[in-house]
């Protein structure tokens, strides 16, 4: 059954995209504007990124591997679990103990942009070598089907 692991391979690299691309360029714009215009940006990017589209991709990635890792069996299993594993911690856990309060500190005006974006940066770039290590492990996990 291929279906659930590609699934899951395009779903991981769906989430890693975003979270790399926002740690290559979307960040280092703000970081080049005025801090108040670049709060306000985020303020907004933190409002419209919270989507259908968003919720899919990052509760479907570890979800989707997962199922496929209950459905392959044998070697493949192991690596789709992992991918899971890999997933949940590397990229939800991350988000919703580090990034989202950071999110809500920054909407609140309780957090000034020069503490907010380096460490916001660092967390995101977590989260994207997290979900590429998820996305090559699902791509192992298809070669061992």
């Amino acid at each position: 059954m291929l279906v659930l692991p590609l699934i899951a391979l395009v779903l991981h690299g769906a989430l890693a995209g975003l979270f790399y691309a926002f740690s290559m360029s979307v960040m280092p714009a703000l970081d080049a504007v005025e801090p108040a215009r670049a709060e306000e940006v985020m303020r907004s990017i933190n409002r419209k990124i919270l989507n259908p589209w968003l919720f899919l991709v990052f509760l479907g990635a570890p979800i989707a591997a997962l199922a496929a890792g209950l459905f392959a069996g044998g070697p493949a299993a192991i690596w789709f679990f992992a991918a899971a594993g890999v997933s949940a911690v590397g990229s939800f856990l991350v988000t919703m103990v580090i990034n989202v309060p950071m999110n809500n500190a920054v909407d609140a005006g309780t957090m000034p942009w020069k503490e907010y974006s380096p460490r916001w940066t660092l967390w995101n770039t977590v989260r994207a070598a997290a979900s590429l290590i998820g996305l090559a492990l699902v791509g192992v996990g298809l070669i061992n089907l």
